[in-house]
């Protein structure tokens, strides 16, 4: 279904304006997100140091991608519950944990994936 709008370049743009926005507010407010960028900087470096393959590559830019998007969903969330319900409310606290808990997952999966990928290497690399 069609919104009736039609396409607009200055609109399309503009969104990318709103999106940067909030990549800044993100980076710049968010003590977690701060953590997972730093962890990302140094799995970037320790990639190439390692020289990882192109598919290995392909494999760490989802990962991260993937939970830095669900730190951001989770804050998001967790933001939108705190406006809605400023006092403590048990639902609310579920919604929140879960959220908190989808950014647990993958990190776990990031993690792995990330063992998976680095930890031959690095043995090797030490020999």
């Amino acid at each position: 279904m069609s919104s009736g709008r039609r396409f607009s370049g200055k609109r399309f743009l503009r969104s990318f304006g709103y999106s940067w926005n909030g990549i800044k507010s993100f980076i710049s407010t968010e003590q977690n997100g701060r953590i997972h960028l730093v962890i990302s900087a140094i799995v970037i470096i320790l990639g190439f140091v390692l020289n990882i393959s192109t598919s290995e590559w392909i494999m760490v830019i989802i990962c991260i991608g993937v939970v830095i998007a669900a730190e951001a969903m989770n804050t998001s969330i967790e933001k939108l519950c705190d406006h809605i319900s400023p006092e403590k409310n048990e639902n609310i606290g579920r919604v929140k944990d879960l959220a908190s808990g989808a950014v647990l997952i993958v990190s776990v999966a990031a993690a792995v994936v990330g063992i998976i990928i680095f930890l031959p290497k690095l043995i090797a690399y030490q020999l």
